[in-house]
């Protein structure tokens, strides 16, 4: 690292665009973290005055976690309104110069198309390369495209315990092994 030179076009960009999305923001109760908190039964999140107990809400608004899990929010994620040109619209007007979209979270869930693992946007719903469509996109109108992955903490993202899905083989791919 220490004769790692930053790019040119780095140090003059002034603004960039990170964006976390994907199938946890369908259930839209707190944040990119549901997957692993609607898991843990004793986790309760505080903030401005409001509590978020993921795990109660799932169980209210979705059921058993056996029969519904994370998994079952793949299928719900359509993106039907993912326009690609109109995010960079925005982005340009905004005044950025590149776009870091987050290719795979925490959950496990590849927002490109994947080789590796059926768990991806392409084979799966919203059966589009999100992250490429994004590419090629924002490559096109000349700024510049980085795809970062989160993908390490998976390990200890969810948690595995017999009343969850997250400990059925045909579930590792995504949840990883149980441990």
């Amino acid at each position: 690292m220490k004769n790692y030179e930053i790019p040119v076009w780095f140090n003059d960009a002034k603004l960039g665009i990170f964006i976390h999305w994907g199938p946890y923001t369908v259930p839209a109760y707190g944040n990119e973290w549901y997957p692993c908190q609607m898991y843990d039964t004793t986790y309760v999140r505080r903030s401005g005055g409001m509590e978020w107990n993921y795990y109660k809400h799932h169980i209210q608004t979705y059921g058993d976690l056996k029969t519904f899990g994370y998994k079952d929010f793949i299928p719900m994620f359509k993106a039907e309104k993912f326009n690609p040109a109109e995010w960079l619209d925005i982005f340009e007007k905004a005044g950025a110069k590149y776009i870091v979209p987050v290719g795979e979270h925490h959950d496990g869930f590849a927002m490109y198309a994947s080789k590796i693992t059926k768990w991806n946007a392409k084979k799966m719903d919203p059966k589009r390369d999100i992250a490429g469509e994004l590419a090629a996109e924002t490559r096109k109108r000349g700024l510049k495209f980085g795809l970062s992955s989160h993908y390490s903490e998976n390990w200890y993202y969810y948690k595995f315990d017999k009343k969850f899905d997250t400990v059925d083989p045909e579930n590792v791919d995504l949840y990883g092994r149980p441990h």
